[in-house]
């Protein structure tokens, strides 16, 4: 049978110490994703309205975040803005302030997508029984908006969990940086343990993501 490497994860405290690097991997991605929800959806709102300024600017701040690389921009804040402004970021601040730009962008389009494609008899039904335009809002199109929201936000929520990996880059001890850790500190002890650890880690985002799944799934059938 061959050596899978397995056997590093039960060295001392190696499983507790990749353990330890997934929580702070979704101890940064959860913050992120709380603060994109939140952001996102008052951007995808305002990005509705028919100000020709604030879509421009919201539109430009979409384009650029959509095109510039997450490892770039984690560089650059992490990096770049502590030598030109002089203040001191902690790698895992600077991870959640890309994201979180990431996260938002993302959100505020899939929520802009979600408003406007809710028909126009919509709208007219709702003012035929005598609701306001903002009852029509939060009543009939805020509903219909967030049941098509559900599996394209759930989509975004696993791809910023999976992302958070990048986040080694700027030295941050998350679940990859600790399984290198491991795997250069048994090398020569166990030269196949690449496969059993980073194994584990895939298995690990597996678990942290599949209830976020299972739970879109049950919403999606309990709103049908």
């Amino acid at each position: 049978m061959p050596d899978l490497g397995l056997s590093v994860l039960l060295k001392g405290k190696n499983f507790a110490r990749i353990l330890g690097g997934l929580g702070v991997a979704l101890k940064i991605s959860l913050v992120s994703v709380a603060i994109s929800l939140l952001l996102g959806t008052l951007l995808g709102i305002l990005m509705t309205w028919k100000n020709p300024l604030s879509r421009a600017i919201l539109r430009l701040y979409l384009e650029f975040i959509r095109i510039m690389p997450q490892m770039v921009l984690l560089f650059l804040v992490y990096f770049g803005t502590t030598r030109a402004f002089g203040w001191n970021l902690s790698g895992e601040l600077s991870s959640v302030i890309v994201f979180s730009l990431w996260g938002t962008a993302e959100m505020s389009d899939l929520v802009r997508g979600a408003l406007t494609s809710i028909p126009a008899h919509q709208y007219e039904s709702a003012a035929a029984l005598g609701l306001s335009k903002r009852q029509s809002y939060f009543f009939v199109v805020l509903p219909q908006a967030v049941r098509r929201l559900i599996p394209l936000s759930i989509n975004l929520i696993t791809r910023m969990i999976k992302t958070t990996s990048l986040v080694l880059m700027i030295g941050v001890v998350e679940v990859l940086k600790v399984a290198q850790q491991i795997i250069e500190a048994n090398r020569m002890s166990s030269p196949n343990a690449a496969f059993g650890i980073y194994l584990t880690v895939l298995l690990l985002y597996f678990f942290a993501c599949w209830p976020i799944s299972l739970l879109a799934k049950y919403l999606e059938r309990r709103w049908r």
